[in-house]
């Protein structure tokens, strides 16, 4: 793990590829019946790029407070965004498009001191060695002939010279790009030894040793990686939520089902208040350019990053939930707490169980300070300490933040009560 990343606290996640040309849902349309596997490919033959532009995506990602991106260099259907020598398919042969779509996006996002993910699908549903193999026991998605041998017909050497072409395609992301994240997907397929995760690690490691992997690295992954739900208890560890503006990964004209941005915000707020990163998915249209719908939210979520910055970055997990009603996050020298509220404060925010003296209270955004007391409390038992409502004019359209300035670190009573 890099020490970069547990501070980074947003990054953007990106589907871009020819399922975007009928507004499909990523692979999976064709896996799931939901096209037919002739119609999904002929997908290829509408992928333009006409308008990609990476400088522009990267100056967004910069602007709403964005400190990495991922890229699906190459989805389940095994399209490859790159000019690959290891070849299967890929967007520079294939598709319109007619070239590397992968070197600039890289470069765009370190012109701008963002750091570099690279999404790669372990599974390759179009390549012709990849269904030769099943998995021994049960897995959440059914098999089918895109991803599993029939029983019976297991095709050993087909596997390996797959894992040769697997490898051959991660070595060149390394080599050609040194990301500082490689975030693999499509582990469910086969278990670690099938994939040969050590020797995948190994590779990528010996090329680029500051690379760090996700956790569909399955045991050689290096954080946790919760999908659509936000986790109620913390992974252990470093970790990232990521999630969708709508309901789908890749762009889908016709899901219209968009998060709020005061969504956007309670989500981010949550996740970082639990020590995680959230990586936010955007899907690009086929030529290139993102949904207006998306950068709106994109851009209200990081308006209220922008505005509450000091409770963001250079904080680490805050309190248990039992200690306040709402999350928090807790700056780096364990001194001052950042208190969040969704709703309008009634006459007080509460701290339960601070051991600590106040020094001040200040909302974030605006400077007013707030009074405060403490009542009750016995013997190691503290009290409440009860903060004012802020006024109405210091109040946050999505989320109040209140700046808590405690007499040395954080110290918490964790116990009972005094029987």
């Amino acid at each position: 793990m890099q020490p970069w990343f547990p501070d980074a606290k947003l990054g953007i996640f990106i589907h871009y590829g020819v399922y975007a040309v009928g507004g499909a849902a990523e692979s999976w349309s064709f896996y799931t019946g939901e096209m037919t596997h002739d119609q999904y490919m002929k997908q290829l033959g509408g992928f333009t790029a006409a308008h990609y532009d990476p400088d522009s995506w990267a100056e967004l990602f910069a602007r709403v407070g964005a400190r990495y991106a991922v890229l699906t260099t190459k989805h389940h259907d095994g399209v490859a965004l790159w000019d690959t020598d290891h070849r299967n398919l890929d967007v520079v042969r294939d598709t319109p498009a007619g070239r590397d779509l992968v070197t600039g996006f890289v470069d765009a996002l370190r012109a701008r001191n963002l750091k570099v993910g690279l999404y790669y699908s372990h599974s390759d549903w179009n390549h012709p060695d990849y269904a030769t193999e099943r998995h021994p026991g049960p897995h959440i998605v059914p098999a089918t002939s895109y991803s599993h041998a029939e029983p019976g017909r297991e095709d050993p050497e087909a596997w390996a010279r797959y894992l040769t072409y697997r490898d051959g395609q991660v070595r060149e992301l390394v080599e050609r790009f040194r990301p500082d994240i490689l975030w693999f997907d499509g582990e469910w397929e086969r278990t670690e030894e099938q994939w040969r995760m050590r020797d995948l690690a190994d590779l990528i490691l010996s090329g680029n040793p500051d690379t760090i992997l996700n956790g569909r690295m399955l045991s050689y992954g290096d954080y946790a990686t919760p999908e659509q739900g936000a986790p109620l208890q913390a992974p252990d560890g470093p970790w990232e939520l990521c999630l969708t503006i709508n309901d789908s990964w890749s762009y889908r004209p016709h899901d219209h089902d968009f998060k709020s941005v005061r969504q956007l915000v309670r989500y981010f707020a949550e996740t970082i208040g639990m020590g995680g990163n959230l990586l936010l998915g955007a899907g690009p249209r086929e030529d290139g350019t993102i949904p207006e719908e998306q950068i709106e939210r994109m851009e209200g979520l990081g308006a209220w990053i922008a505005r509450h910055s000091d409770a963001v970055y250079d904080t680490v997990a805050g309190l248990p939930a039992e200690h306040h009603y709402g999350p928090s996050t807790l700056s780096a020298d364990r001194r001052t707490l950042y208190l969040m509220c969704f709703d309008t404060p009634r006459e007080t925010v509460s701290i339960r169980g601070l051991c600590n003296q106040v020094k001040r209270v200040t909302v974030l955004g605006t400077g007013t300070e707030l009074s405060h007391h403490v009542t009750g409390g016995l013997g190691a038992v503290p009290g409440v300490t009860w903060i004012d409502a802020p006024a109405q004019a210091d109040l946050d359209p999505y989320a109040t933040v209140l700046a808590v300035e405690l007499e040395g670190e954080l110290d918490l009573y964790r116990g009972a009560g005094r029987n």
